[in-house]
């Protein structure tokens, strides 16, 4: 395209798009186009419906009907054409001495507005001259009435025939008409107008026939009719649920954005879909949905006032599809309620209902191909009157029979399938397959799982269903062989048939597990492309309509090459959840829209991050395939297929017309390990970069990346991705909405927890997968659970800094001037006080008193528990155990580093002895040598008294006891003499408390890194049993702040409105959740 058409192009959009032009030549409802857009339009909207996003009103008043009554319009839905006709009538009257022509200009400005008119007058047309019997005199009056109303109009004498004052008592006497005929018992006397003498009765009153009352598509046009006719306010709040619009006006807007011009079915790029699968849930069991967490909270509850529209619209449904009473749910309808749970959950059900709209879009792309202008019209016809024995008389007094019109009719059951001719079927499954890699579902069947009846159900209920596995044959004398699998299921056998077998040379999990689970199952894809999802992603039919443009990029050139990898945007759907999941979704969308478009144009240095992208197949399968699963550097596998794509010459884009759905953590606690699995892929990445430091192409690339996402980078893409999206005022009440939820303290506490396990990583190397899990966090976390994933990352490093704040007030000069001091630490302490408190502000329950004193009591438990073969849940000498594992697998640089990192303790024993009013302001080096005597007395007395303790504390307690007595006695003994024969004063003895704790916690981390030397000597109890006295003390400081803002009243009810903020805006009662108090 040259430059000049360029121009054009963007100016003809910026005139669309901000309506400086007209958009449209008007469309009548005799074009085929706008017939083939409606048949569109409304399966969108139906599969809105299926999802139960919409209700059934809002789906009649967000569809596009076809053109049923001889209306000459395109019927815009209703919700475009709301309050228009009540303006036609006002700016009628207003000019009701003017002109006809005048008139219908000024009207005719607003093209919904004079199609509003025109389906009013051709609705009210129609209905009087239905309702009235053919073949009688009434029947005659009413045609001439319209014919002399139709020539007044087409010579422009409507002013002058009509008085147009009057519109407004014609319109009322409509609307009354309009009732009748949606009112259940249709009163005669009502819409029949009185004749002259009142012994002749009611005019009309033997030539009325009203329509059907079970006729549901006649009651529905008549219920349009009635909106038209009715509405005075705009309808800017239909649909109500935020998803749906997100939807619509995400796909609104993307049809503006440049994208290739999509080819017909049959000549499209054939592709794949691959999801990777473990044993994660597939769809929820009933008793998962009713079984009740400590707070009495089932998951359905749960998601009942979470989804609460969502939920009505569910049962709306159900009721329409022949439920009788609520308590149908669980028996006969128990199948649809499991799937609409695992629908707003994180399940593989989601995973496949979203990438199967591929396979429903193409069908309907492929019928609509192939389709002549008389099949669309005629499909429409059908399409609305389904199923109907009704005969329609027409306008003209034929007595044709019309097609028949639906008996009590499903709202939402139209589809355009009921009119595919057959090779529908077979065009999208030549385009596309689905390939599901159950790396355990051979085991699963063979255990009698109810995960592969799942799998099994869901391959019954879509044809373009594959199911990979890895199926392991015994052949005796413990010899095993591992095949390759693909099965589906066969509609006309009724079972799951076999269509591929390959054997493997080995097992398959030699790497990384779900890489793995990816590169066996490639070979079964299909097509030039594969799009790579993952098990938490989700699709929507109206975004699958645009795969046919997304393929044909790769036909295009970006620069020298054509791209390898097609970008695509995600939708983060998880951030309704919590305000900490809105946090992280409003992080993740930023990442994966902006901050992906900007690393692939202008930078080109995109790679590959998560699994919505598209791969050209041919080029990735014989080099090495999507994803590289060596143990450990290879954990986060994902970045490799864009770093091979790189290093061999591919192109990565990115791509913004087209959105995935994507799940993400919504507990602090799933959050902080995805990050410190991301953190840890980061540093084994970093190992990457300095391996391939003669590779000048990577390693510019990497370098740019990790600049352009240093610190104000991480924040400043989210809030400008948030004025793209919604506009800046939107953004900044978001962005002020954030800081009120304490947004702040959860970011700065991510941060430190990609600091902590990406420093671990570059010094130490062995990152590790970390399951995450993918459910629905209500449940209160314990004080200990808490403390044994974030004491390394956060608490230590808080209480650290902690202390450097407290010795620098306590002994700096400029600490003097109180204002001074604050503004120099505010940040300091507000770093320490979120990596504190957060994992209790986002915990639910996490400030409740009694919550609270239990939990202390289960920390307690935890520190003192000695049991044999404990898990690290149960036993903290397992935990501490286990949080060493990165020492024992260090090399010799490593362990020295990390040696020289825990000296720095030492420097506050340094720096605060000479502080000491024992010294008297000396500078001698002697003052720091001596200051050792008091750690190994501190040392030697906690070693005898856990001596005396281990000898004498079982059998002999007088002996122990008299123990503690004397090393009691001789310390307060030294500590007087110290008092009165020296200048030691008691505040002395605080400060060496800041002096000496730290250099004991620098002792017991440096014997950490020695333990191949200590462990066999009797120093490695002792380290053992002082690192249990510091963790319990760090257990004491971070409990005691927890304690006091649980022991405040009110403040728990604040934590809740905090964390569920977002949840309360969609009807959540977060109150109800949280006391377990159901409501009937």
């Amino acid at each position: 395209m040259t430059l000049v058409k360029k121009l054009r192009d963007a100016i003809h959009r910026f005139r669309l798009r901000y309506g400086l032009g007209q958009p449209y030549k008007k469309i009548e409802s005799s074009q085929v186009e706008a017939t083939t857009f409606a048949l569109i339009w409304n399966e969108i909207i139906t599969t809105f419906r299926e999802e139960d996003i919409i209700s059934d009103q809002e789906h009649e008043l967000l569809e596009l009907p076809p053109n049923y009554w001889n209306i000459r319009v395109i019927r815009w839905p209703c919700v475009l054409l709301c309050n228009e006709l009540l303006l036609a009538l006002k700016q009628a009257q207003e000019l009701a001495d003017a002109p006809d022509r005048w008139i219908w200009l000024k009207i005719s400005k607003s093209e919904y507005r004079r199609c509003a008119v025109i389906e009013a007058y051709d609705s009210i047309k129609y209905l009087v001259l239905t309702v009235v019997k053919y073949h009688t005199e009434e029947h005659s009056i009413a045609e001439r009435i319209f014919d002399e109303i139709d020539n007044n109009i087409q010579f422009e004498k409507v002013t002058e025939a009509y008085n147009l004052k009057q519109l407004e008592s014609v319109h009322s006497k409509l609307i009354s008409f309009v009732e009748v005929l949606m009112g259940p018992k249709k009163d005669l006397k009502r819409s029949s107008p009185h004749s002259a003498s009142t012994d002749e009765g009611l005019l009309f009153e033997n030539a009325i026939e009203f329509p059907d009352a079970e006729d549901e598509l006649f009651n529905r046009h008549v219920r349009r009719l009635y909106t038209i006719l009715n509405s005075r306010d705009s309808m800017h709040n239909v649909p109500k649920n935020i998803e749906a619009r997100r939807r619509i006006a995400f796909f609104s807007n993307s049809l503006f954005m440049n994208m290739p011009r999509a080819p017909v079915v049959e000549k499209m790029m054939a592709f794949s879909v691959l999801t990777p699968y473990y044993e994660e849930e597939v769809c929820f069991p009933k008793e998962t949905l009713r079984r009740q967490n400590e707070d009495g909270i089932s998951t359905i509850f749960y998601l009942q006032k979470i989804y609460e529209d969502e939920w009505n619209n569910f049962i709306e449904r159900m009721y329409r599809e022949g439920m009788k009473d609520d308590d149908d749910i669980w028996e006969k309808k128990s199948r649809d309620l499991r799937l609409w749970a695992s629908y707003r959950g994180q399940t593989l059900a989601r995973t496949v209902r979203g990438m199967m709209y591929y396979y429903r879009a193409l069908k309907m792309l492929s019928y609509l191909d192939t389709a002549t202008e008389i099949d669309i019209r005629m499909g429409t016809q059908e399409l609305a009157s389904h199923h109907s024995s009704r005969q329609n008389r027409s306008l003209d007094g034929l007595n044709s029979v019309k097609p028949p019109s639906s008996q009590k009719l499903g709202r939402a059951g139209s589809s355009v399938s009921l009119l595919f001719k057959g090779h529908e079927y077979g065009s999208a499954l030549m385009k596309f397959t689905y390939v599901v890699s159950c790396q355990v579902y051979g085991q699963q069947k063979a255990k009698g799982d109810p995960h592969a009846e799942e799998i099994l159900h869901l391959m019954k209920n879509n044809e373009a269903l594959r199911v990979a596995y890895v199926d392991e044959v015994h052949l005796g004398r413990g010899e095993v062989e591992y095949y390759s699998v693909l099965v589906k299921y066969d509609q006309q056998l009724q079972r799951e048939v076999e269509i591929y077998r390959i054997r493997l040379p080995g097992a398959l999990k030699l790497g990384e597990g779900k890489p793995e689970n990816q590169n066996h199952a490639i070979i079964f894809t299909r097509g030039d492309a594969v799009q790579t999802i993952d098990m938490n992603q989700d699709n929507y039919f109206e975004e699958a309509l645009k795969m046919r443009n997304l393929l044909e990029e790769f036909k295009t050139h970006y620069g020298i090459r054509r791209p390898t990898i097609l970008g695509v945007r995600e939708n983060i759907f998880t951030g309704s959840v919590s305000s900490l999941a809105w946090f992280m979704s409003a992080q993740e969308t930023s990442f994966v829209t902006l901050g992906q478009r900007v690393l692939a144009n202008p930078l080109k240095i995109r790679m590959h991050y998560g699994h919505p992208d598209v791969f050209d197949r041919f080029w990735f399968v014989p080099r090495g395939g999507l994803s590289k699963a060596s143990r450990v550097i290879n954990i986060s596998e994902d970045i490799f297929a864009g770093f091979n794509c790189t290093l061999r010459g591919g192109n990565v884009t990115h791509h913004e017309y087209i959105q995935v759905g994507k799940g993400r953590d919504v507990g602090l606690n799933q959050v902080s390990m995805f990050e410190a699995k991301i953190a840890s892929g980061n540093g084994e990445q970093g190992y990457a970069n300095a391996n391939s430091s003669n590779n000048e192409a990577l390693g510019t690339i990497l370098n740019q990346q990790f600049l352009i996402q240093l610190g104000l980078f991480t924040a400043l893409p989210m809030i400008v991705e948030n004025s793209l999206e919604h506009g800046f005022l939107p953004a900044v009440w978001d962005f002020l909405t954030m800081q009120f939820q304490l947004a702040s303290f959860f970011y700065t506490f991510s941060m430190g927890t990609r600091a902590h396990f990406f420093g671990r990583t570059i010094l130490h190397g062995g990152a590790k997968y970390q399951a995450t899990g993918r459910g629905f966090v209500v449940q209160h976390k314990s004080f200990a659970e808490n403390y044994r994933l974030f004491a390394r990352s956060h608490f230590v490093k808080a209480i650290e800094l902690g202390v450097i704040l407290i010795v620098y007030a306590a002994n700096s000069d400029l600490a003097a001037n109180t204002f001074v001091y604050i503004i120099m630490t505010i940040s300091c302490w507000f770093l320490v006080v979120s990596w504190i408190i957060s994992p209790f502000l986002f915990n639910p329950s996490g400030f409740d008193w009694l919550k609270t004193v239990y939990d202390f009591e289960g920390f307690m438990n935890w520190i003192w528990y000695r049991g044999v073969l404990a898990k690290a849940d149960q036993s903290w000498e397992t935990w501490w155990y286990e949080e060493q594992d990165h020492l024992r697998t260090t090399g010799l640089w490593g362990k020295l580093l990390e040696i020289i990192l825990d000296l720095r303790f030492f420097f506050f024993q340094y720096g605060v002895v000479y502080h000491l009013n024992i010294t008297s302001g000396s500078t001698s080096i002697a003052v720091y040598l001596l200051s050792w005597i008091y750690m190994v007395a501190a040392v030697g007395i906690y070693v005898s008294i856990s001596y005396a303790q281990d000898k004498f504390a079982a059998k002999e307690h007088i002996k122990y006891r008299l123990t503690q007595l004397i090393v009691i006695t001789l310390t307060i003994l030294v500590i007087v003499l110290l008092l009165k024969l020296t200048t030691f004063i008691f505040l002395d003895l605080v400060s060496s408390l800041l002096a000496f704790i730290p250099t004991g916690w620098g002792l017991i981390c440096i014997a950490q890194v020695l333990r191949p030397f200590l462990q066999s000597t009797v120093v490695w109890d002792t380290v053992a049993s002082l690192a249990r006295l510091y963790d319990m003390l760090f257990g004491v400081i971070v409990m005691a702040p927890v304690a006091f803002l649980s022991w405040l009243p009110g403040f728990q009810s604040m934590q809740t409105r905090i964390l569920f903020n977002q949840a309360f805006s969609r009807g959540l009662q977060i109150s109800l959740i949280l006391t377990g108090k159901k409501s009937n």
